[in-house]
């Protein structure tokens, strides 16, 4: 049975995209600004979305990372822009998508790299677009949460990519927080195909494993409705608190899809993810 698990993963991704392909063109707002591809480095994936209210000065930034097991998705699929990008754009944000290589071209590791160079590029570059490089806020979904938990986690990665410091980050229901612990019990195929079987590796790639000192303040959304997301964002947020950081985690009762489609979407959710940005001093 938990060979089926990734093919089950992979077509409900499928027709989640598929379902939500023709409305992508309506979510941008009207007048809002939009600049597609930009390359960010050199490899063909490595591209992102900007988007921006129509007379955005020094706005801040929202970068979002896409979630797909590692393996799969893209910087305007569902969930990722749909509500999301017209809420915060109405809000004052630019709101930036990237995509980064995926599996088998570039383990988490390299994915990683992958959003602090855009990271870096979006904080160089955010006043073409009326955005301000210095109130930048990462965001992720699933196995883009992993790898914004990873940055927020080990800060050198970004670094050494030239990016400077971010204001917060946004972990969109992750359960791949402790790395090793979860590769130790039963768990999908999908993480053997990410971390492979090297336990040096699960802990250089673990968020968990890798805090050693306070990251900038972060809220952990997790879907309550899932065995491992919610226990491992308090495990995380506890390591956090310990450090002297400040991180909340927020569960949710729903899927793991939900939790990154529905938000921006009117209600407590958005409203709670929305008061943290709040807390940052950001509108």
């Amino acid at each position: 049975m938990r060979r089926l698990f990734p093919l089950l993963f992979a077509g409900l991704l499928m027709a989640a995209w598929l379902s939500a392909a023709a409305a992508r063109a309506a979510d941008v707002p009207d007048g809002a600004r939009v600049w597609r591809d930009v390359p960010y480095g050199q490899a063909k994936a490595q591209r992102l979305d900007v988007y921006a209210p129509a007379r955005a000065q020094g706005a801040p930034v929202i970068l979002m990372v896409h979630g797909g097991a590692w393996v799969v998705g893209g910087k305007d699929g569902p969930g990722v822009t749909g509500r999301k990008m017209p809420h915060w754009l109405e809000a004052g944000y630019v709101f930036v998508s990237i995509d980064y290589r995926m599996l088998p071209a570039a383990d988490p590791l390299e994915q990683a790299r992958d959003a602090a160079a855009a990271l870096a590029y979006v904080q160089r570059h955010a006043a073409e677009w009326g955005g301000d490089g210095g109130r930048v806020v990462l965001a992720g979904h699933s196995a883009g949460a992993h790898l914004v938990a990873l940055l927020a986690a080990d800060p050198s990665l970004a670094r050494e990519s030239g990016a400077a410091s971010w204001l917060g980050a946004l972990s969109l229901d992750s359960a791949a927080l402790d790395v090793p612990e979860l590769m130790a019990g039963p768990h999908l195929r999908l993480y053997d195909r990410a971390f492979g079987a090297d336990p040096a590796f699960w802990a250089r790639v673990s968020p968990l494993q890798q805090l050693r000192t306070a990251p900038a303040p972060m809220l952990l959304v997790c879907s309550s409705q899932r065995i491992a997301s919610c226990p491992a964002s308090h495990a995380f947020a506890a390591r956090v608190e310990r450090l002297g950081g400040s991180a909340r985690v927020l569960p949710e009762p729903m899927t793991h899809a939900q939790i990154n489609a529905d938000l921006g979407a009117p209600g407590d959710y958005t409203r709670e993810v929305d008061a943290f940005l709040h807390k940052l001093g950001l509108p």
